[in-house]
This record gives C-alpha cells, structure tokens and sequence, in this order.
C-alpha cells in the first residue's frame, strides 16, 4: 500500500493547487441606493487576484455609470468604485449588465434599495448578466439572493465538503452522524452570526489555515486502526470544536459578499440556512454513493476493504495539507 499511497500523494500534488485557486473565486457586489429622490450612490466592489483584477464592468441602460468614478480605491483583495449620481431619470425600468461577466465563473450580487424603502437583491451569473430594474412590480416569488448564495458557497467550498465527508467516513451512516453534523451546525452557526455581526474578528488568513489544519486532523484519525480515540468515540466533540473555525471561514465569505443595511439578521440567517442547505444535500448525495460503492465491493471477490479506507483518507489529507502550506504562505506575504 505505499506504492498506493506516494501514487496519491503525487497525484492530488499537481491538482490540488487549481482546486485551491477554483475555491478562492469570489463575488462581486453592486448596490444602488437611493438616498433622496433622483440622488443615488452606487457601490461596485470587485475581487482581485494579487495585482489583477477580474475584467468586470457594470453598466447601467441610463448611462450613469459611464462617468467617471466618484472614488476609486483598492480593498485587500477588491477593487471598489463609486459614483453619486443626481438625475431625473427614473431608476425603474432600468437594466444593469455586467460587462465581462460572461468570461468569468464568478457571481455578482445585485443590491437595489429606494428612499421608499423598497429592496431588491438579485444574483448574476456568467449566463445572465442582466438584470431588469423592475422595481414597481410587486416581487416575483423566489429563492431569496442570500439564500442561493448560502447553496452555492458550501457546494463551490471543497475544503469544508472535505471535513465534513471526513467526519462521515470516519463516524459511518449511523446514529453518530446525525449527532456530529448537528452539533458541527450549531458550531458554525454561532460564530457565523458572532463575526458578521461584528463581535468577533479574526484573520481570515489564520481561520483559513486552522480549516485545512482541521480536515488533515480528520483524515489522520481515518488512518488510525486498533484502540478507538476520543474523536471516534464522541464524534461530536472534534465536530462542534472544529465547526467553530469552519463558521468563522463562512463569515468571512459572507463579510465579501456584503450585508444589506437593513435586513441584516434576515440576510444572515437566510445565508446559513443556504449553507445548511448545501450540506444536506451533500451528505445525502454522500451517503448514496458510500452504499453504492459497499454494494460493488461485496460483489468484488478480491478484499478491498483496506484501499477503501486509505484511499479517501489519503486523497482527503493530501488536498488539506496543501490547503494549509498554500493559506500560510498567503498570511506571510
């Protein structure tokens, strides 16, 4: 089995770095406010990759945005511009597109909110990158935007999807699980609400280094055999102790994303329930393929008990510890 294991360690060392990079791709943010009527301020907020940033330009039917910028600064790891804007024309009817979107495999978020009161959040993709202002109309039903953003975030997130199938082949489809994933939301839950909410800061750099260092925890108690430990024994524990970086990791994404100026326990709320969400179906997803894969391998005359266990447990800390040489390298430049 060394043979196997150096085949994966090599292996997961030339792909793990695009993962990684995939996993950093974050939102931009457009918000439109109305702060008297025909006075508006509009806020872009791009991401940056060290010095380059993503081709993107929003673009307002009216024209508005086709002057030159109010401010123009740059944020760590955003460019961010903004134009006061004084003008009769209406902001209902409007289209907003997002120049360059379609090039790109990120998402931006729409925030529209009048002096009346009146919200709109919406969420463009590369595929559609615009939007109608229809403010008059009474909203459509739908997905909330924070939501949707809550789905994909967890989904698009690798290195939390990788603890927590981690914490599933470690504990197994059982009693134990529903125990360990309750109490690894609970977790996440609390310090998501403390650090959006401003009660907590912690660097995201450091946060983003604890989270790999907690899935290579996870995949070296995989590769334990004999004596139970403590984490196989009271799953829960390691689940709950380490669900609170995980959550400290989700608000700092959610801190990127921005939160509205008002709504902001709804917003957040909806975002977790979305990350819920997400891993639900995750683990449902999980669980499907582990029976599946059982039910092969009972049919498989040959043993193969010993490469299911190390073959995801290998591929699992190999990634994470990738993950966390390439995170501390950030947090030292």
């Amino acid at each position: 089995m060394s043979r196997l294991a150096a085949l994966i360690v090599m292996l997961f060392a030339l792909v793990a770095p695009a993962w990684a990079t995939a996993h950093e791709v974050r939102p931009a943010l457009l918000q439109i406010t109305e702060q008297a009527p025909g006075r508006y301020q509009v806020f872009w907020k791009q991401p940056v990759m060290g010095d380059v940033a993503i081709r993107l330009s929003p673009h307002l039917s009216s024209g508005w945005l086709e002057a030159r910028p109010t401010d123009e600064y740059a944020a760590p790891g955003f460019l961010v511009r903004t134009w006061t804007i004084a003008s009769p024309t209406p902001l209902d009817g409007q289209q907003v597109t997002i120049m360059g979107l379609e090039k790109t495999i990120t998402d931006v978020l729409v925030q529209v909110e009048l002096a009346d009161g009146h919200r709109l959040d919406a969420v463009l993709k590369p595929d559609h990158p615009t939007l109608a202002l229809a403010l008059s109309a009474p909203p459509a039903p739908g997905v909330p935007a924070y939501l949707k953003l809550g789905v994909e975030h967890i989904l698009a997130g690798i290195d939390h999807l990788a603890f927590v199938l981690g914490l599933l082949l470690l504990v197994g489809a059982n009693r134990n699980l529903i125990t360990a994933i309750t109490a690894f939301t609970v977790a996440h839950s609390l310090t998501l609400a403390a650090a959006a909410l401003g009660w907590v800061h912690v660097p995201s750099a450091l946060i983003e280094s604890l989270v790999a260092l907690s899935i290579v925890f996870v995949a070296a108690e995989l590769l334990r055999t004999g004596q139970p430990s403590l984490t196989r024994r009271h799953p829960w524990i390691v689940a709950f102790t380490f669900g609170l970086l995980h959550g400290l990791a989700f608000a700092g994404a959610l801190a990127e994303i921005g939160l509205p100026t008002q709504g902001v326990v709804a917003a957040l709320f909806l975002f977790n329930l979305g990350v819920e969400i997400g891993q639900l179906i995750f683990v449902g997803l999980a669980v499907a393929a582990i029976l599946a894969l059982r039910r092969l391998r009972a049919m498989t005359p040959r043993d193969l008990s010993q490469p299911a266990r190390l073959v995801p447990a290998y591929a699992i800390g190999c990634f994470a510890a990738l993950w966390f040489i390439e995170r501390v390298g950030v947090a030292f430049q």
